[in-house]
């Protein structure tokens, strides 16, 4: 990533014709296969991981690796929804456990036929909807885990002196306090946001949007156009990820943004990679997904990403992630509770912060 964080919240997919669409280009070879991988515009912008994931790949796999880009990892599932069986996609990169299940459901993915060793995947604790349950290991035959964050609200310490370290304390803030968030129809972050509240508050949930729907400037389409509102300073917080401010310390030495700490705990956010059945390069995609998990791979992720890597490399993480919020309590719902109820759960979300 460059260290001009505007070029990042402000790039456009111009030219994009369905789902904002744009395609990290490059010089293919006609004698190679491509192996081509459908992700999010972050991850595939030039400030994004793909360009070093692109080059350290095609090192030693005598191939072209080609990424299209949505304008986020939901229209990157519809565009597959789209194109069924017909599609170019050889797999699809960073979708998150809370619509993996509906990725699943298409009949398009295929298993991936690969036992991931050595994840460094916090424990979880599930929401109080599934259950004090922990989850240990990977055993998700289709979709296999590249990075990992927790959604938390980001604030400019200069500005806001005493964040509020509960939902409640946000409700109870003044009038003028103000937080950005994202659709949960059409963002994961947004969609996070809508479990975070319902792991915590359950069939309280609505009564917890309500409280906060005074404090909400306005629901942005994803989490680009939110976090680039908050920068322009149009709002006290906005809805992003703890790991966010370590773009800030590490690449413009800036130590006032950080998130702030819910006592509730946070939601945890896992992203997920899988093979379409339908792909003619299956070797090379399933020999792409084990490169996922190796240290070359993995260490791209902290300084282009801003996640964390779900492999503990030998590398490690770069100095200032240790100086990061973590939550001392994990949230993290099962997909088939999320798919099963999401719809409905949208629906009590609109209702609530109608104004």
């Amino acid at each position: 990533m460059t260290t001009d964080f505007t070029t990042k919240i402000f790039s456009a997919t111009a030219g994009a014709l369905l789902f904002g669409f744009t395609t990290l280009t490059g010089t293919l070879a006609q004698d190679k296969p491509t192996l081509t991988i459908y992700t999010y515009d972050a991850f595939a912008a030039d400030w994004g991981p793909a360009p070093k994931v692109k080059q350290a790949f095609e090192e030693n796999c005598e191939c072209s690796l080609h990424f299209v880009a949505a304008d986020s990892s939901i229209g990157a599932l519809r565009k597959i929804q789209l194109e069924g069986a017909n599609t170019k996609a050889d797999i699809v990169l960073g979708l998150d456990t809370n619509i993996a299940e509906a990725a699943r459901l298409t009949g398009l993915f295929g298993e991936h036929n690969i036992s991931p060793q050595n994840l460094a995947i916090p424990s979880i604790r599930n929401s109080q909807l599934s259950g004090d349950t922990y989850i240990s290991g990977w055993t998700d035959k289709i979709f296999l885990p590249f990075d990992y964050s927790y959604f938390a609200f980001v604030y400019n310490k200069e500005k806001t002196a005493n964040p509020p370290s509960t939902f409640e304390e946000l409700a109870a803030k003044p009038d003028d306090f103000k937080i950005i968030i994202q659709d949960p129809r059409s963002s994961t972050p947004g969609l996070g946001l809508l479990l975070w509240i319902k792991s915590i508050y359950g069939k309280d949930a609505a009564k917890i949007w309500k409280s906060i729907s005074p404090k909400i400037l306005t629901v942005t389409k994803g989490w680009s156009d939110a976090y680039g509102l908050f920068l322009k300073g149009e709002a006290d917080m906005v809805l992003s990820y703890t790991t966010s401010p370590a773009y800030h310390l590490i690449a413009e030495n800036d130590a006032k943004f950080a998130s702030a700490d819910f006592a509730n705990g946070h939601y945890m956010q896992i992203e997920v990679a899988g093979i379409l059945k339908s792909s003619k390069n299956r070797k090379l995609a399933r020999d792409f997904m084990k490169f996922m998990l190796s240290d070359r791979f993995q260490d791209i992720i902290p300084t282009t990403n801003w996640t964390y890597p779900v492999v503990k490399t030998k590398q490690g993480l770069p100095e200032g992630f240790n100086s990061l919020s973590v939550p001392t309590k994990s949230l993290l719902m099962k997909g088939k509770e999320v798919e099963a109820n999401r719809k409905q759960w949208i629906e009590d979300w609109l209702l609530a912060i109608k104004k």
